[in-house]
């Protein structure tokens, strides 16, 4: 259900927070500066009003739009349905989404002490539109992962099912959760470094838009920016399955 769902998405957001937060400083971090391990929770409040609605307008979308669409397209399309579904879902929720991660991944890298402090502040020297900063960079990279992720998902669980002629257990859920996750994450990582760096960048403006924060980074610090966060990315992945099973279990 939507709101089993949405309840999932929070618990696991408040689980692998720390997680989330080396990873942002990680990406946000220029020319191999060192990363701060102290306040991995900064901004979880924030986050987690953030999670609930974006999570339950996702589902909201998604499952509908799913289950129209494959009773719309023939079985062979079956994986453009859960694809389009996926887009349409991550399309919908970014507009809660979106100021949720400008907000946090602010104050994971120092810059605020409070979620209203951020917003308010944000909003006086940015405009409303500071909350969206790095807006087109998240739905190149939601977009993507959200689509393919859930495409990857689907097909690996239909494939799986038809092999075992059984349905899927928990465990199995997971394994194939996380092999969906940890390939669109691979894919999308370079997407995600340019999301950070522009929507933390601030007033400081330092990158113009997404072309220039490619060029910017590629010139001064190289192509390997792109690509270090892989290994903890994975990490992330796996936990995150782990820890849907536990939430989504009937004794949870």
């Amino acid at each position: 259900s939507i709101i089993a769902g949405a309840t999932a998405g929070v618990f696991v957001e408040a689980a692998l927070y720390p997680i989330d937060t080396v990873k942002t400083r990680l990406q946000a971090a220029r020319g191999g500066g060192k990363v701060v391990l102290k306040g991995l929770y900064s901004g979880l409040g924030g986050n987690l009003a953030g999670v609930l609605p974006a999570s339950a307008i996702f589902l909201g979308v998604y499952e509908p739009a799913k289950q129209k669409l494959l009773k719309a397209l023939p079985e062979n399309l079956s994986a453009f349905a859960h694809l389009t579904a996926g887009a349409l879902g991550g399309a919908a929720s970014s507009l809660v989404r979106v100021p949720t991660e400008v907000v946090k991944q602010r104050m994971q890298t120092g810059q605020f002490a409070s979620a209203p402090a951020a917003v308010r502040l944000i909003v006086a020297k940015e405009g409303f539109r500071g909350l969206y900063a790095g807006y087109g960079s998240f739905l190149l990279r939601d977009l993507p992962f959200d689509a393919i992720q859930f495409c990857i998902y689907e097909q690996l669980r239909i494939g799986y099912k038809l092999a075992a002629q059984r349905d899927l257990n928990d465990p199995e859920n997971a394994i194939i959760g996380a092999v969906a996750g940890a390939i669109t994450g691979t894919v999308t990582n370079p997407l995600d470094v340019i999301k950070t760096r522009l929507m933390v960048q601030g007033s400081s403006k330092q990158y113009k838009g997404i072309l220039d924060c490619v060029r910017t980074i590629m010139r001064e610090e190289g192509t390997h920016v792109f690509l270090k966060v892989i290994l903890e990315l994975e990490m992330n992945v796996l936990a995150t399955e782990i820890v849907k099973v536990v939430a989504d279990s009937p004794d949870f």
